[in-house]
């Protein structure tokens, strides 16, 4: 039996060893996945490809919080509507699925084609992989008249989300959102803000 004692006091620190090691492994790989699920950043210095949705919409958010105007805002849901005179505290949350709508991330850098006539710029994916599929920019020179962005996911048998987004400067800016989603149903937003 004393044998049997020596044995298994050997095997618990054996074991303990290599549960600690198994420990480390884990938590070693852990952090290493947590710093390659960084987002997309774009790299000063560098040209981007394709119009700067992102830097675009956080200077139009700042902008709109210096004013810090009183917004008519109309929501629609599911063809319930209402309207009030709202303040808007966070305009870059406001604006964030317009935002989100960046196009210049490196992972998408030949991802859209680009065509152009006049004044107006259509970006459309080649894909249907990427959540931003058309942007249409209609600008007088430098300035931008308005900005139309198309979004969806790809078509599953789970989940269904389009969107169309419209942002007129010092004027409007509407939402529409379509959502299916399985055993939840479907849900149509629109949400219209006045910028004046």
């Amino acid at each position: 039996m004393y044998w049997y004692n020596q044995y298994l006091k050997q095997w618990r620190g054996k074991a303990s060893l290599l549960r600690g090691e198994l420990y480390l492994v884990f938590a070693l790989l852990f952090i290493s996945l947590l710093s390659s699920c960084k987002p997309d950043t774009i790299q000063n210095g560098i040209a981007q490809k394709y119009f700067d949705i992102h830097g675009y919409f956080k200077a139009d958010a700042a902008r709109l919080q210096k004013l810090d105007h009183l917004t008519l805002k109309t929501v629609t849901h599911n063809g319930i509507t209402e309207t009030k005179k709202v303040h808007i505290n966070n305009w870059e949350a406001e604006l964030g699925l317009f935002i989100g709508s960046d196009i210049n991330k490196p992972a998408w850098k030949d991802s859209y084609t680009i065509q152009s006539s006049g004044d107006i710029i259509i970006y459309r994916a080649k894909t249907f992989d990427v959540k931003t599929q058309v942007v249409v920019i209609n600008k007088n020179g430098d300035k931008v008249k308005s900005i139309l962005i198309y979004n969806s996911t790809p078509d599953n048998l789970l989940y269904q989300n389009n969107e169309k987004l419209s942002y007129f400067p010092d004027s409007i800016y509407i939402i529409e959102k379509y959502q299916k989603v399985l055993l939840l149903g479907t849900n149509k937003y629109i949400i219209k803000g006045n910028l004046n």
